[in-house]
């Protein structure tokens, strides 16, 4: 680094995924915390994974820290550089080398690639942040980005894509059709410690639909993805829905996930083919928003993140 430059790192922080269906149970095991699999799990998910054609989520996160990149050192002076970087949890690129990687930054703002904050749900992202901090060899300032579910960039993003989801609907069906705003759902004993939280999901799926201009009556909120645990998860399901929809009549649902940023399984397979198919049943037509994947909006977003100065503290 050019002494007249000072860097600042960006970590962009998400969950992983498997590389591909050989690496399902390697996969699946650092989620359990290092416990073995079962085996039908593993035959479940590889059949996930085989049914979509595997998940795209690290090559769409790399997409996006090029762009952040590009966007933050063509708004920036010469003076200051930006290094973005991705860190996953459960996969390479892990957290640890990744923030390795950024070890000459000046400071490095790590971001949650989950715009709704709970230290409880983000735990283990805090945690790998701690852990991999003797990395960094001029021991650089590390900050974590709270909350940003509420920045108004990100938002427009996301109306934007209910806006263009529900222009692709028939004319005649494009003032009824009911929107579904979704998230992934909870253990309810993690829900019920964490209600700013879930209260911060509502919040989003609320400001969305203001901003698509959507009745009261026009939209809903659920969740999906629930995990195979034996806890009792957060409901409604997405799918839970679908016999209300049938019943008042309609033939097509909208969804628009709101704490997702990207294809991945939980979109890719839970609602395109899952809730596809059941909803199929019933005789719905059940269509999804195209995710936000490297819009310029978000990127835009991510990069007002960078420079708020609202931190959530780490160890």
């Amino acid at each position: 680094m050019n002494a007249q430059h000072s860097m600042i790192g960006v970590l962009l922080m998400s969950f992983g995924t498997a590389a591909g269906l050989d690496d399902v149970p390697r996969y699946l095991g650092s989620v359990r915390g290092g416990a073995t699999p079962p085996d039908d799990l593993v035959v479940e998910f590889r059949r996930r994974f085989e049914r979509v054609g595997g998940s795209p989520l690290t090559a769409i996160t790399r997409a996006q820290a090029a762009a952040l990149e590009t966007l933050l050192n063509a708004e920036q002076p010469r003076a200051e550089r930006y290094r973005v970087r991705v860190g996953m949890r459960h996969a390479p690129p892990f957290i640890a080398e990744s923030l390795a990687a950024l070890g000459d930054a000046r400071r490095v703002v790590a971001i949650i690639m989950s715009p709704q904050y709970s230290p409880a749900v983000m735990a283990g992202y805090l945690r790998a942040v701690d852990d991999a901090r003797g990395s960094l060899r001029n021991r650089s300032e590390v900050s974590v980005a709270g909350p940003w579910c509420g920045v108004d960039l990100f938002l427009d993003a996301l109306a934007e894509r209910v806006q263009e989801g529900l222009d692709r609907l028939p004319p005649d069906e494009r003032v009824a059709t009911p929107v579904v705003f979704t998230a992934h759902s909870l253990p309810r004993r993690v829900a019920e410690a964490e209600p700013g939280y879930v209260q911060q999901l509502k919040d989003t799926a609320s400001a969305v639909a203001a901003r698509s201009g959507l009745s009261s009556d026009r939209w809903t909120f659920a969740y999906q993805s629930a995990g195979h645990t034996r806890d009792e998860w957060l409901t409604p399901d997405v799918k839970d829905l679908l016999p209300h929809f049938r019943s008042r009549g309609h033939t097509r649902a909208l969804v628009a996930p709101v704490q997702f940023l990207a294809d991945h399984l939980e979109v890719l397979y839970d609602i395109d083919v899952a809730a596809r198919e059941e909803a199929a049943s019933l005789g719905i037509k059940l269509e999804r928003i195209e995710m936000l994947n490297t819009h310029p909006g978000l990127i835009r977003a991510l990069a007002e993140v960078v420079r708020l100065e609202r931190r959530v503290p780490t160890t």
